[in-house]
């Protein structure tokens, strides 16, 4: 396996949004009015607005696009947790430093206490569930343990 495939193993995916969340909330700066953080107008700011048959606008901010992109990245983040090599159980580990980044950040510091900031971090959540869940599953396959004795 090559270097650069067991690096892309490793990493887990989702710490590429957290770093542009990271980018965001330091160029957004630190002051706040009135107890709303001061990311909260860059999140907000629209990317695109689409007219819809309905006569409304569906507006794509830029807090729903890190959103989407965290999805996507999160199913593959699950079709990688199937993997039963010893990278897997490193990406594992760095998923749940991840998770605990945001944890830290959402409870210490003003620009991370956004609800899209919240929602990435339940993502982050969901995407350590699973590959705890799928890693006990396979392992389970891997070395044949049944559901009972006689199995």
């Amino acid at each position: 396996m090559g270097t650069f495939r067991r690096i892309e193993t490793i990493t887990p995916l989702l710490v590429f949004p957290l770093i542009a969340y990271v980018i965001i909330a330091v160029i957004a700066g630190g002051q706040h009015m009135d107890e709303t953080p001061a990311i909260a107008g860059n999140l907000n700011a629209t990317l695109f607005s689409v007219p819809m048959v309905s006569g409304v606008s569906w507006k794509m901010r830029l807090g729903d696009v890190l959103l989407l992109v965290s999805l996507v990245l999160l199913s593959i983040e699950i079709i990688k947790a199937t993997s039963s090599r010893s990278s897997a159980m490193v990406n594992h580990m760095a998923s749940m430093a991840v998770l605990l980044t945001c944890i830290v950040c959402f409870i210490l510091f003003a620009n991370f206490a956004t609800a899209t900031f919240f929602l990435f971090t339940c993502i982050a959540l969901i995407d350590v569930m699973v590959g705890v869940i799928v890693s006990i599953v396979s392992a389970r396959r891997d070395f044949g343990v049944g559901d009972g004795f006689g199995s």
